[in-house]
């Protein structure tokens, strides 16, 4: 409920710094539109586009005064649109400083700074850590919510990388939190969701030099699914660390479903054929690109682009290899898909896991899932011109790929992939970890200020 009158809002144009962006001026909808379209009905009364940390403070004080919400925005990639309100949203992309300690190897990134921000600062020091793949997803939501990438079989979960982070709780404190400092606090913003505990300022990180790379797309027609999974995931169950790779089989429009692998190798090509070669000796692509690239080629090559517009995404982890019978009734759902006019169409991907992931303890930082061998991803998209019935058609064929899918992985999801649809969420997100979870929560934020549809002890 926004109860700010219009007096409320001159007085806090007249308290920050930054700028106060109402409805209607410019730099308002780039300040505050989801990045999943499918929320777009939902639109914030103000934005504080923050100046310093000065700012937040007086937005978060403005907001317990006036009883608005309130919600911390950095790359505003919330997949559920937990990154935009109908109150305030404390806008934090001018504040997106990273500085870099070559001889540390420590790099402290403030908490608005996006991917595009950090790659550039720690490219010149030819050393890196798990980022993801878009250039403009927040470093504070990936981190928060585990953080993976193509590198985090060798060089685990951002969360893993983090060493400190600084903190602004409800009340305006600022905490520092890492392992002799608020170690519960700082146990908890590795994995326990973004937006739950405070306004996170910064977060300093430990890297690890990176050397030329290679990388490779495969690409097979549909019918040569059941092969092409088999072979892929076979290699990536025995491939070292230092191999990862994103299988998925996806269909838009009318065309028919294509097979797509596209993997990193910290190695040359060399090695990464050879790791290959019981796959192309199995099902011979239609496309096939293995290259030798830098550390910051790969990153680029492997850049994840998307039309945009509304999706929806339910996720599962697997211990092993989707089995064959999985992958027919994957292809099966997708002979059944509903369509749309969003080319990004729908389909599934597997994500490799294993290696530094799962050499954390589920109970050493709130990141529980630590037997997960593959990430699975299950997805739809429609148009914003789409009608309810075609929205509500593809809602129905994802909740359907997924009860197909569901004998066959664990009951973990990931929060990152933050999922408005699921209702078994805490136990889905956290596990055995959420009890501890809730009781720091009631501990730095007691009243819930910091609260969405999936937050902590809600």
């Amino acid at each position: 409920m926004n109860g700010a009158s219009e007096a409320d809002w001159q007085r806090l144009e007249k308290t920050v710094a930054g700028r106060v962006l109402r409805p209607g001026a410019s730099g308002f909808r780039a300040a505050s539109a989801p990045f999943n379209t499918r929320f777009a009905s939902t639109a914030p009364s103000g934005v504080v586009s923050a100046a310093n940390h000065a700012d937040v403070r007086h937005a978060i004080e403005w907001a317990r005064d006036t009883g608005v919400h309130l919600v911390a925005r950095s790359g505003g990639h919330s997949y559920a649109g937990h990154s935009v309100t109908s109150g305030l949203v404390v806008d934090l992309s001018a504040l997106n400083r990273v500085s870099v300690d070559g001889t540390t190897g420590l790099v402290t990134a403030a908490g608005g700074a996006r991917m595009a921000d950090v790659y550039a600062a720690v490219q010149p020091h030819e050393m890196a850590f798990a980022l993801g793949n878009g250039a403009s997803v927040g470093i504070a939501g990936l981190t928060l919510g585990g953080g993976s990438s193509s590198t985090s079989r060798k060089l685990g979960l951002t969360a893993d990388a983090l060493v400190r982070t600084t903190l602004m709780t409800a009340d305006g404190q600022v905490l520092t939190c890492d392992e002799q400092e608020n170690p519960d606090l700082y146990w908890a913003c590795r994995g326990g969701g973004g937006g739950n505990f405070g306004i996170n300022l910064s977060f300093t990180f430990r890297a690890t030099a990176v050397s030329d790379v290679s990388t490779c797309l495969l690409l097979w027609e549909g019918g040569d699914a059941p092969r092409a999974f088999a072979a892929v995931q076979e290699v990536a169950l025995r491939a070292p660390d230092e191999f990862s790779v994103r299988l998925g089989v996806s269909a838009a429009g009318g065309s028919d479903p294509v097979v797509s692998a596209v993997g990193l190798h910290l190695g040359p090509a060399s090695e990464l054929r050879d790791l290959l070669a019981p796959v192309l000796a199995a099902v011979r692509p239609v496309r096939e690109d293995i290259a030798d690239r830098t550390f910051w080629e790969a990153k680029d090559y492997l850049l994840h682009e998307t039309s945009g517009g509304p999706f929806a995404v339910r996720t599962n982890f697997a211990t092993g290899p989707l089995p064959a019978e999985a992958v027919a009734a994957v292809l099966a759902r997708l002979e059944r898909r509903p369509g749309s006019d969003n080319p990004d169409g729908c389909g599934l991907a597997l994500y490799t896991w294993g290696g530094a992931i799962n050499r954390v303890a589920p109970a050493d930082t709130a990141f529980v899932h630590r037997d997960a061998r593959f990430l699975v991803s299950m997805d739809t998209s429609w148009a914003e011109h789409d009608g309810p019935a075609t929205v509500e058609a593809n809602l129905r064929w994802l909740a359907g790929l997924r009860e197909a899918v569901a004998p066959y992985v664990t009951d973990g999801a990931y929060q990152n992939f933050i999922d408005p649809d699921l209702p078994d969420w805490r136990t889905a997100y956290y596990g055995a970890n959420y009890p501890r979870l809730v009781e720091i929560k009631k501990r730095v934020d007691p009243d819930g200020f910091f609260s969405f549809g999936q937050s902590i002890g809600s």
